[in-house]
C-alpha cells in the first residue's frame, strides 16, 4: 500500500506518448480519416519518431502501438492488464454483436472464458487437424468450380470458405450455389466489420448518443444499426437452429455445434451451455470466412504481379507431387517456398491492418510515458508487418525473405501479428492457416494465373486497390485462370470431392 501511494503521483506526472495536437473536448476526432486509419497511424509514427502514439477521441484515450517490440512488451508480456476489449456502444449495445466473444470485453471474465475455452479446445493446433478431410474436400470442389467458370473465382473462393466453415461450425451441408447460409455469413461479415471500426461512429466516443431517437437529425447511425441488428440476430440464431434440428433428427455429422449438443444430451452438463455453443459457433462463422477470402484473393492478385514467384512455386510443387496428384497437408514441410508465399501474402496485405482493439483498465507506465487507465490500445499490424528493419524493402513481394538455404529462416519473424496479440490472439489461427496453405498449394498445382486480356489485345492491369474496412479485401479485378494442362484437368476431375468430407464424420 505504501508503495502504491508513493508510485501513483509519479506516474500521474509522466508525459503522455507523443501524438497530433488535441483540440479541447473533441481531441483528435477530426484528425482521423474515414478509412485506412492504419496508414495515418503509421505516418504519425514517422512524424513523431515514435512507435507508440497517443490520441484523444472525445475524451477517450487511445494508444497506438506500431512495432513488434511495443506489442510484445505490452500486449504479450503484460497481457494480464491488456487482454480486455473496449466497450463499443455501437457494436455491442446498439447493433447487438454482444455474442461475438472475440470482440467483447471479458467482464465478467468467468462468464466469457467458457467461450474461448470451447473454441480453443476444438480448434487448437492438434484438434483442428481432425477437420482436414473437410478442408481438402472443400478445396477440391473449389478447383472444379475454377475449371467450370474461372471468371467467377472470387465467388468460388467465398463459396469454399463459407461451406467449409458452416460445415465445421454447424455440420450443415450447403448448396453448391446461392446458399442462404453462405449469403447470411457474407452479410454478417460486412455488418460486423463496419460496426466494429474504431473511431467510425461518434457514439463510441460519446456513449450518451445511444439514447438519441432514430428519427432525430444526425441519427443515421441508429437507423443503420436497426438493419444490422436483424443480420446479427440471424447470424446467431438461424444456423444454430438448423444444427439443433439435425441433432434431434439423428442426421447430425461432426461439427462444433452438433458434437457439443450431443454431449449435453448424453451427459446433461458441461462447462458450456447452449448459449455458449451458439455464441462460439457464430463467432467462428463470422471470423473465419472473411479472413480466408481476403487472403486467397490477395494471393491471386499477388500472382498476377509476380509471375516468377508463381513459376518457382509450381516447380517446387511438381517436384513433390510429380504432377500426378494434388498437394496434401503432409507435403507442407516439403514445400517451403509455397509456404513462404503464404507468409508473404499475410505480411504484405494483412487482413486486419489494425487488429481488434485491446483495453487497458488501469494506469500503466512504459518507456517513461503514462498510459492512462481506460485506454483503447491498438496494435498497428500494418506498421509492424511493413517495418523496414524487420522486413527490408517491405512494400515488395519477396517470399524468399522467409527462407535461408531453402529452409524457413529462424531469424525472420513470421507475420503472426496478422492473427492478433497476447491472450486475445485469434483462436482459429491454426485452421485458418491450414485452409489457406492447402488452397494456395492446390491452385498453384492446377492453374496458371495471368492478367486478363482486353478487347484491344493488351493485358488488363489490375488497380491493386483494397477495401478500407476493418477487414481488408482486394476490390474486384479481372484475371485469367486456366488449367495448366489436360493432365491437371484430369487430376482435378479424378479426385473424390466428397469422400474426404464424409470421412471426417
Amino acid at each position: 500500500m505504501i508503495y502504491y501511494v508513493y508510485r501513483r503521483p509519479i506516474r500521474s506526472t509522466l508525459p503522455l506518448p507523443p501524438g497530433p495536437k488535441k483540440l479541447p473536448f473533441i481531441g483528435n476526432i477530426f484528425d482521423l480519416p474515414p478509412d485506412s486509419m492504419w496508414e495515418t497511424y503509421t505516418a504519425w509514427g514517422r512524424e513523431f519518431d515514435s512507435d507508440i502514439i497517443h490520441l484523444s477521441l472525445g475524451g477517450q484515450s487511445v494508444v497506438v502501438l506500431s512495432s513488434s517490440t511495443a506489442t510484445d512488451d505490452l500486449l504479450e508480456k503484460r497481457s494480464a492488464i491488456y487482454s480486455d476489449r473496449p466497450t463499443l456502444p455501437m457494436y455491442v449495445d446498439i447493433v447487438g454483436w454482444d455474442f461475438n466473444f472475440g470482440k467483447r470485453i471479458e467482464d465478467p471474465y468467468r462468464e466469457r472464458r467458457a467461450h474461448r475455452r470451447l473454441f480453443s479446445q476444438v480448434f487448437n493446433s492438434v484438434g483442428s487437424k481432425r477437420f482436414r478431410p473437410k478442408q481438402l474436400a472443400a478445396t477440391r470442389r473449389m478447383l472444379c468450380r475454377f475449371l467450370a467458370t474461372p471468371n467467377e473465382f472470387r465467388e468460388h473462393v467465398r463459396q469454399m470458405a463459407g461451406e467449409l466453415l458452416i460445415n465445421i461450425a454447424y455440420g450443415i451441408d450447403v448448396l453448391p450455389v446461392d446458399d442462404p447460409y453462405v449469403a447470411l455469413a457474407e452479410e454478417g461479415i460486412q455488418a460486423d466489420s463496419d460496426a466494429a471500426m474504431p473511431g467510425k461512429f461518434l457514439v463510441d466516443s460519446f456513449p450518451i448518443l445511444r439514447y438519441v431517437p432514430s428519427w432525430f437529425p444526425g441519427a443515421g447511425f441508429k437507423r443503420q444499426a436497426n438493419e444490422w441488428r436483424k443480420i446479427a440476430h440471424a447470424v446467431r440464431d438461424v444456423p444454430f437452429a438448423e444444427s439443433k434440428r439435425l441433432v434431434e433428427s439423428g442426421a447430425a455429422t461432426q461439427s462444433l455445434t452438433t458434437d457439443c449438443l450431443q454431449h449435453l444430451n448424453e451427459h446433461g452438463q458441461a462447462y458450456y451451455d447452449e448459449d455458449t455453443i451458439k455464441a462460439t459457433a457464430a463467432t467462428m462463422y463470422l471470423a473465419g470466412s472473411d479472413t480466408v477470402v481476403s487472403v486467397l484473393t490477395s494471393f491471386i492478385l499477388a500472382m498476377l504481379a509476380n509471375p516468377a514467384a508463381q513459376k518457382k512455386a509450381r516447380m517446387e510443387i511438381d517436384s513433390v507431387t510429380g504432377g500426378t496428384r494434388l498437394p496434401d497437408f503432409e507435403d507442407e514441410e516439403s514445400l517451403p517456398y509455397t509456404a513462404a508465399i503464404v507468409k508473404e501474402v499475410l505480411r504484405l496485405q494483412p487482413v486486419t491492418p489494425i487488429g481488434v482493439p485491446h483495453f487497458l483498465g488501469v494506469e500503466d507506465e512504459y518507456r517513461g510515458y503514462r498510459l492512462p487507465a481506460n485506454s483503447i490500445v491498438i496494435g498497428n499490424v500494418w506498421a509492424i508487418l511493413h517495418d523496414e528493419d524487420m522486413y527490408p524493402d517491405p512494400y515488395s513481394f519477396k517470399p524468399e525473405r522467409f527462407l535461408l538455404d531453402g529452409k524457413p529462416n529462424p531469424h525472420v519473424k513470421d507475420p503472426q501479428a496478422t492473427f492478433g496479440f497476447g491472450r486475445r490472439i485469434c483462436p482459429g489461427q491454426f485452421i485458418g492457416a491450414s485452409s489457406v496453405f492447402i488452397s494456395v498449394a492446390s491452385i498453384l498445382a492446377s492453374f496458371d494465373i495471368a492478367k486478363a486480356i482486353g478487347d484491344d489485345g493488351a493485358p488488363i492491369e489490375p488497380t491493386y486497390k483494397y477495401s478500407t474496412g476493418i477487414i481488408r479485401t482486394p476490390l474486384r479485378f479481372k484475371c485469367s485462370i486456366r488449367p495448366r494442362s489436360q493432365s491437371a484437368v484430369a487430376v482435378i476431375e479424378g479426385e473424390d470431392h466428397y469422400g474426404p468430407s464424409k470421412a471426417s464424420n
